[in-house]
């Protein structure tokens, strides 16, 4: 019989067909005989997740409606549903797997991936079929052959679903009971929106919103040092005092005790220059790539993974959602031989240092799943490369210099510490001179920031003339986030949290979320409308103020309960963990927050009454009351009138589309709007469609 391969989305199948004869069908590719297959095999694929939960009524109606007597949301055993416009596609995998006796799991090699193959070969049905994994870190033409040569065993593959299973159903969890929870008691205290509580996001947006208080609460305060400027033979220099004093006063006094008054004669005492070194930079990871593009370019955390996902399937580069900053002898190897072609590429030769492997480069024991983002063998051609979007071509850069830095010199510069006497009192002044650019010469950016002024040439006992005067400087509060910081904190986040077992758990797990989450995570706080990002910089919204507020003091705004959970989810992942004891801990978790959270918001000094803050912005006359003005709120568009008793309001998101301030006028003002295109029906399927408002209710015409 022929195996089935099951890939994980449409361009994954075809770039695994890439490598074989085929022949397209109505949802798979067969596959030719051939000497890996003999009989020849079908790839078939899945839509991301093809298989979901079933939603809270599909297990008690009374879960149906939103209510606090009806929590907490735990049922006995989960179901799983096709998601909904997906049905035919899941047709085509069931009937090819009910027809073979080998299932090849080829979807992405991590966690994720194993979910969702597991989630649909379940949902199938399918019984006592033999089911293999093809395991490889880049979608070459000889990768990919190599690896179904190389088929692996599904014993890992299972521990990994088990774990991805038992947090996709704890997120669930903690999502349908938290949010419900959240949502109806800020309801009840006037706050007409929807709260979603995740198990991630919320501790990230708390951690968020713990910056902008600091921010806030900062208050500037003045700080006083001794700095002197010397005139010497050959040039003038800065030095300082080893003073930095919040009283002016001080910094006077020992001007005084050292008779200084403003112009003095000084003696370089000392004149120190040691050669320093700084050696390439480690191989990208995701996060450590998604911090550099958003540093240089703005790009977001989901923009990177977006565009290197696009790379991967291009086949330039290796698999992106990897934690890994090493490689192993392996890569390294074909690395090695084709340095020359790989600088060609970017237009800069160089003399190779060393063409053998360093263990802050290469370490197998360091290589887990994935190693570290690297340009695969394939080396486009000049047309290709001329091809990619700016995006595109800024990123694979990125990564091909990065890489080939692993071969080039140390960056050298001579650092000389000079101390400088004038009447016993000692300043200090460190200089640094470029000896040789080293692998800096190939990241052109950093080469052309702006540089220390060189230290002009000084000797022991030198005599100098100096000023000398006491200067002001104010301390400054800590900057807010950038996306890029954004996706550096939530993997270091252990330094916020007090407890010491917590930090190490933290530090272990390496923070909130995986490489491959943080981005999605940093977009759902987003779409919920928790922050904004505005030219790069992240901002807590009202709505993000509230939630905050809400759950502060709660274990859900601390990464300690994330860190504690992950830490065994892991154990899952490693067979030592059970699911069904994860799930219970859970349970107990949702029953505490029952429990306690009614009193802990009246604790935290929420009013019984509130009210979102209001956007100023009027759009139309109500076409209801006649007598407020319709304002965009978050989430939804309201009359002004609301609190006389108007309900007139209009959704954000209407059919998954986002509705603008000029199209509610529209509807407001005509009654209906222009065809507006980008609905999405319950089956999935995109229309296009005019709004009409009839009886303030929304209705369509085709």
């Amino acid at each position: 019989m022929k195996p089935v391969i099951v890939a994980e989305k449409p361009s994954q199948a075809k770039a695994y067909a890439d490598a074989f004869k085929t022949t397209k069908r109505d949802g798979y590719i067969e596959i030719a005989p051939n000497a890996i297959f003999p009989e020849g095999a079908y790839i078939t694929w899945g839509i991301g997740h093809l298989v979901e939960l079933k939603e809270p009524k599909a297990y008690d109606p009374k879960w149906a409606k939103w209510s606090l007597a009806a929590l907490p949301i735990l049922p006995a055993s989960y179901q799983f549903q096709v998601a909904r416009g997906k049905a035919q596609q899941f047709g085509v995998i069931k009937k090819l797997i009910k027809q073979t006796d080998t299932v090849i799991n080829a979807c992405d090699v991590d966690r994720e991936g194993s979910n969702i193959f597991y989630s649909i070969y379940n949902q199938t049905g399918a019984k006592g079929k033999t089911i293999k994994r093809l395991w490889i870190n880049s979608l070459e033409v000889d990768e990919v052959r190599k690896g179904f040569q190389e088929l692996r065993d599904n014993r890992q593959d299972l521990l990994l679903y088990e774990e991805a299973k038992a947090r996709q159903i704890s997120d669930w969890l903690v999502g349908m009971n938290g949010s419900r929870l959240y949502s109806l008691l800020l309801q009840a205290k006037g706050i007409r929106e929807v709260f979603a509580i995740g198990r991630v996001q919320t501790p990230t947006v708390f951690l968020i919103y713990q910056r902008e208080k600091e921010i806030e609460a900062f208050v500037p305060e003045p700080f006083y040092e001794i700095e002197g400027m010397f005139n010497a033979e050959k040039g003038r220099y800065k030095g300082k005092a080893k003073l930095k004093s919040k009283e002016r006063k001080e910094a006077e006094e020992l001007l005084a005790k050292h008779g200084i008054s403003g112009k003095a004669e000084g003696t370089v005492t000392s004149v120190k220059t040691t050669e320093k070194r700084t050696p390439p930079p480690q191989l990208h990871s995701l996060s450590t790539l998604q911090a550099a593009a958003n540093r240089k370019w703005k790009y977001s955390p989901s923009k990177v993974l977006s565009v290197m996902q696009g790379l991967y399937e291009k086949k330039l580069v290796s698999y992106p959602r990897t934690d890994a900053q090493h490689i192993t002898t392996s890569e390294f190897a074909y690395l090695a031989n084709q340095v020359e072609a790989y600088q060609q590429l970017i237009g800069t030769s160089f003399p190779i240092a060393s063409k053998a492997p360093k263990k802050r480069f290469v370490d197998n024991a360091k290589v887990q799943e994935h190693y570290a983002i690297i340009p695969t063998k394939t080396l486009p051609t000049a047309r290709k490369l001329e091809g990619l979007a700016r995006d595109e071509r800024n990123l694979y850069e990125e990564v091909l210099r990065t890489t080939l830095a692993m071969f080039h010199r140390d960056y050298r510069y001579a650092e000389t510490k000079v101390t400088t006497n004038v009447n016993g009192l000692d300043f200090f002044t460190t200089g640094k001179t470029e000896l040789e650019q080293g692998w800096r010469e190939l990241f052109p950016a950093a080469r052309d920031a702006k540089q220390e002024p060189a230290l002009p040439e000084l000797r022991e006992q030198e005599l100098v003339k100096s000023e000398i005067a006491v200067k002001e400087g104010m301390t400054t509060p800590p900057k807010p986030y950038t996306e890029g910081q954004l996706i550096a904190m939530m993997k270091t986040c252990g330094k916020f949290v007090d407890d010491v077992e917590d930090t190490e758990i933290l530090k272990e797990i390496e923070g909130l979320g995986t490489e491959a989450t943080r981005s999605g995570i940093i977009e759902t706080i987003k779409r919920h409308e928790y922050i904004t990002v505005n030219k790069n910089i992240v901002s807590i919204t009202d709505k993000g103020r509230i939630l905050c507020q809400a759950i502060e003091g709660n274990l859900l705004s601390s990464p300690s309960m994330t860190a504690k959970w992950e830490t065994y989810l892991k154990k899952i992942g490693n067979g030592e963990g059970s699911s069904e004891v994860f799930l219970t801990t859970i349970g107990k978790f949702i029953q505490k927050l029952l429990d306690e959270v009614p009193a802990q918001m009246q604790k935290n000094g929420l009013p019984e009454k509130m009210a979102m803050p209001e956007s100023k912005e009027e759009i139309a006359l109500c076409p209801a009351c006649k007598k407020g003005m319709i304002i965009s709120t978050k989430g939804y568009y309201s009359c002004t009138e609301y609190a006389n008793g108007c309900k007139q309001s209009f959704p954000a998101v209407f059919l998954k589309k986002r509705l603008t301030a000029k199209q509610i006028e529209y509807l407001c003002t005509k009654g209906k709007t222009p065809v507006l295109k980008g609905f999405v029906s319950k089956n999935g399927k995109k229309f296009n469609a005019k709004l009409l408002l009839e009886d303030g209710k929304l209705k369509m015409e085709f």
